[in-house]
């Protein structure tokens, strides 16, 4: 049977594919002008546009340079939908035609999808904004500035996130992962890993490079550390204990002939359980001294936790309302099984693990995997799935490539589908999500 002209494919939302354009557009502008965690000025202005354009009464400069757009429509939950701002001091090597331009004073590249993740939501404010008829209560978008450093929840929530605009029922996202363009992924219980990031640093005694012995030398103390500090997965942790410890940075010195007088080091632990973090966290410290000592006489090393964040669980209720809506709308054979990932987030903040911070009990979170791999680059990863898990760039590498328009495609609709599975019918109409139409009215 072929669908007439101006009729959407079997499982499309009606009006999708008059938004993918303005979506395209804004997330190659994005991709093109990355900014650092916490110097999102030109992400945020545009973003903030986006949904004005839509009709949301927006507030931007919320906690930091984070954006909160505001619809309501009727009586009804209020759903609260986020995206992250911010992008990595990574030089990319995608070779795009749209590749990141900025590159002084440092590198800086959307290699984590947070570019995607905005544009999606772009269109999914627009398409909700022009469908308002179809649903009832208010939605709230949000562009959250400093993911990357795990700070840009907590900052948005104590300048009034949940006071200053309607608290939601529930909190929505998604994130892109090396899996095929088109699909989505649920997890069954936690979803991403909690992690903590520390700062050391070594101190030692400067001097000169060819009199060793005159001199302390912290870089040999951060070399034997960076080994060290691998035992407390190694030898500290169950082995069905999920741990993993990196050193991501590791600073010291400026001349070959010169021994500094100190080196900083970034450790990244993350964990499923709270209890394995603690331990871990305090293992490093126990060692990080011992190390210190044992370099020589000199001042204590410093420790510093920078941040710090909870394990990402999903409420199990709202969890299954959403993969519901997107197997019945989508097709069972679009979502996946997502494995739980030892990547982290402060995106926990928003929901019951922030309560602390937000005071708003009650609050449900939802967070699901967005697939982003074209087909042609997914087909040439290699024969079987493990090959090519293995072979796709993943998050954070220079070569990230999402698929601009099958993610797109997908990740708005996703958005709409959730978003609209929390919100209320209108009265006199029920929502009924089926892979020919998401809502009947009746």
């Amino acid at each position: 049977m072929t669908a007439s002209p101006g009729t959407p494919p079997p499982g499309e939302l009606p009006g999708l594919t008059e938004v993918l354009s303005p979506a395209a557009e804004f997330y190659l502008d994005v991709h093109r002008h990355p900014e650092l965690s916490g110097a999102e000025e030109r992400t945020a202005d545009r973003f903030a546009r986006r949904l004005a354009g839509a009709g949301y009464e927006v507030t931007t400069g919320v906690g930091g340079h984070g954006v909160v757009g505001v619809l309501s429509h009727g009586p009804g939950p209020v759903v609260l939908l986020r995206a992250e701002l911010d992008a990595l001091p990574v030089r990319e090597e995608t070779g795009l035609p749209y590749a990141s331009a900025v590159t002084e004073p440092v590198p800086v590249m959307h290699a984590c999808g947070h570019d995607m993740h905005l544009a999606c939501l772009a269109g999914a404010a627009s398409l909700l904004a022009g469908a308002a008829g179809e649903w009832s209560g208010t939605l709230v978008v949000v562009g959250q500035p400093a993911e990357e450093t795990l700070t840009g929840a907590a900052a948005m929530l104590a300048d009034g996130l949940y006071r200053r605009f309607p608290a939601p029922d529930v909190v929505l996202a998604q994130h892109t992962v090396p899996l095929p363009a088109g699909m989505v992924a649920h997890a069954e219980g936690p979803v991403l890993a909690a992690g903590a990031t520390v700062e050391v640093v070594l101190h030692g005694r400067g001097g000169h490079a060819g009199t060793p012995q005159l001199a302390v030398d912290p870089v040999v103390a951060a070399a034997a550390l960076v080994l060290r500090l691998q035992t407390v997965v190694s030898r500290e942790t169950a082995p069905g204990e999920p741990l993993v410890l990196t050193v991501g940075s590791l600073h010291a010195g400026g001349a070959g002939n010169v021994i500094p007088d100190r080196a900083v080091m970034e450790v990244t632990l993350r964990a499923f359980a709270p209890s394995t973090l603690d331990r871990a966290l305090a293992a490093v410290h126990r060692i990080v001294r011992a190390e210190a000592a044992a370099a020589g006489d000199g001042p204590e090393p410093g420790f510093r936790v920078l941040s710090r964040s909870g394990t990402t669980v999903n409420d199990p209720g709202a969890a299954e309302a959403v993969r519901r809506a997107h197997r019945e709308s989508l097709g069972a054979d679009r979502v996946a099984t997502w494995q739980p990932s030892t990547a982290t987030e402060d995106f926990p903040l928003l929901g019951p693990a922030g309560h602390d911070l937000h005071g708003v009990p009650g609050i449900r979170t939802c967070y699901w995997m967005l697939g982003s791999v074209g087909p042609e680059q997914w087909a040439a990863a290699g024969a079987t799935a493990a090959e090519r898990l293995a072979a796709v760039p993943a998050n954070h590498s220079p070569r990230f490539q999402p698929h601009v328009r099958l993610t797109l495609r997908t990740g708005i609709q996703a958005l709409v589908l959730a978003a609209r599975t929390h919100l209320a019918a209108p009265s006199g109409s029920v929502k009924v999500a089926s892979r020919t139409s998401s809502v009947v009215e009746g």
